[in-house]
């Protein structure tokens, strides 16, 4: 690609690519400007292809070497076999009514789960992972089992286009309705604003995990949610009862403020206790922030 650093990094810019009009054609677009940024980084050398081979382990044989690999990066890699090739990913995104918000030119918090949704199943898939998708509000609404061809992709997105915000946010509920039916240890990937009961929705996390499964934790918040930056009265309509109320937002935004982050701290600190990947994403970030999580995830599963 010829792209230099700017016109990369405008590849991972959820505003730019929301006004692209098809998740396929930004998938492709989020994950070529990952890969540059990836041969930027510390991690260079091992591109596209981290998934699709190993480090040489002693009684390897040196016949499975691959020396493009190791022109490139000074160590020695293998190509797996096929039974090592395949990790049973599903991607769990929530899509209730709380997740239509955003604020000012910011992309909504759907419209960034599903930016990034899209472009973990073309990453995932061209790796020959099998991947599904989850998406859930107060109910599962669809649930597509794990594939590892790469005509799945169309499948899974077809179905994110096609999908729109509905329902209350019962996201404990539907994540512990998830761990049953999960049949197979594997990686799963959360994307929520997790905007329910803290304790509840950990019980849940946590029961996905102690099922064997390895899991990664996208809380998904606007920055105006973090910060409460209003600057004159403000009338605030709950997106899922339709309940309004007017407050002087900067009379209780220090206390909002602590009560954020007390919610946030407490999921990431009990996430990370249990050894859970958590990540808070806001929906100004660029996308690769979240693709190099699940790449150094992928590394360790490797």
């Amino acid at each position: 690609m010829s792209e230099n650093s700017v016109e990369y990094k405008k590849l991972l810019d959820p505003v730019y690519l929301s006004k692209l009009n098809s998740l396929e054609l930004i998938s492709k677009k989020v994950v070529e400007g990952f890969m540059v940024g990836l041969h930027k980084s510390p991690y260079h050398g091992f591109s596209a292809e981290f998934s699709e081979f190993r480090p040489y382990q002693s009684g390897d044989s040196i016949q499975n070497i691959d020396w493009k690999i190791f022109a490139r990066s000074d160590k020695y890699f293998i190509k797996r076999f096929e039974e090592e090739t395949n990790l049973i990913s599903h991607i769990l995104l929530d899509v209730s009514k709380s997740m239509e918000f955003q604020s000012g030119a910011n992309v909504s918090k759907l419209h960034y789960g599903k930016m990034l949704a899209a472009s973990l199943t073309h990453l995932m898939l061209n790796q020959k992972d099998a991947t599904g998708l989850v998406l859930f509000s107060d109910k599962i609404n669809e649930f597509i089992a794990p594939r590892a061809i790469k005509t799945h992709k169309n499948v899974i997105l077809k179905k994110l286009t096609e999908i729109s915000s509905s329902g209350e946010t019962e996201t404990a509920y539907c994540l512990n309705l998830v761990a049953e039916k999960l049949k197979k240890r594997g990686l799963v990937i959360i994307i929520s604003d997790l905007m329910d009961s803290v304790d509840s929705v950990l019980s849940a996390i946590k029961h996905i995990h102690f099922k064997k499964n390895e899991v990664i934790v996208f809380q998904l918040l606007d920055p105006v949610e973090v910060d409460f930056s209003f600057s004159s009265d403000t009338i605030f309509v709950d997106k899922e009862t339709g309940e309004e109320i007017t407050t002087q937002p900067q009379q209780i935004q220090k206390g909002y403020q602590e009560a954020v982050r007390q919610f946030i701290n407490q999921i990431q600190t009990e996430c990370r206790s249990i050894g859970v990947e958590y990540n808070l994403l806001l929906t100004n970030e660029f996308l690769d922030k979240a693709l190099l999580e699940y790449f150094k995830k992928r590394q360790k599963l490797a």
